[in-house]
């Protein structure tokens, strides 16, 4: 079972991330990415996505064109968990 990031833990957990704000109304992180062009951002969907099958780990997202916006929460603990954090911290790495 994944456990929900509550109190000091998810304090310290978020002060990890760069640039990732909490998201009004629901217990999520969310980003926005932009790049030079709708193929560098698919490129860039498309790591993802690979990463996020093999963890067993999906992201919420949106793309236009040069842009992708994702939303991460963890649905089995009803909100944020360190499986966010850590995917985070990856894309956060694959996005230069």
């Amino acid at each position: 079972m994944v456990e929900k990031l509550v109190g000091a833990a998810r304090t310290a957990a978020l002060s990890e991330l760069s640039g990732w704000s909490e998201v009004d109304g629901r217990d999520a992180i969310a980003k926005k990415f932009t790049f030079s062009d709708f193929n560098e951002a698919f490129g860039f969907m498309s790591r993802v996505a690979i990463e996020a099958e093999r963890i067993d780990h999906h992201p919420e997202w949106f793309n236009v064109y040069n842009r992708v916006d994702i939303t991460l929460s963890t649905h089995d603990a009803d909100g944020l968990s360190e499986r966010d954090i850590q995917l985070a911290k990856w894309i956060d790495g694959i996005a230069g």
